[in-house]
């Protein structure tokens, strides 16, 4: 677990989430490309998400291994 001192914590080492989402934009191009491969296919999904400027390996994680997606925030 990454932990990390914060000035405002009082001196005290709290836990940092792994990943924190900054692209709104593209979580909600993720989040339709998933809608996609449920309604549709995985391919559709995957070409949807190539022309967007998807990551490879973030195409890769988010339909091939749904495990690993994280978790949804709030709209």
């Amino acid at each position: 677990m990454n932990r990390q001192q914060r000035p405002d914590s009082g001196g005290l080492a709290l836990a940092e989430p792994p990943y924190q989402r900054h692209d709104l934009h593209q979580r909600d191009i993720v989040d339709h490309a998933i809608s996609v491969q449920k309604s549709s296919n995985t391919m559709s999904a995957i070409e949807y998400l190539k022309a967007q400027n998807i990551a490879p390996d973030v195409i890769e994680r988010v339909l091939l291994e749904p495990q690993r997606r994280r978790g949804a925030l709030a709209h």
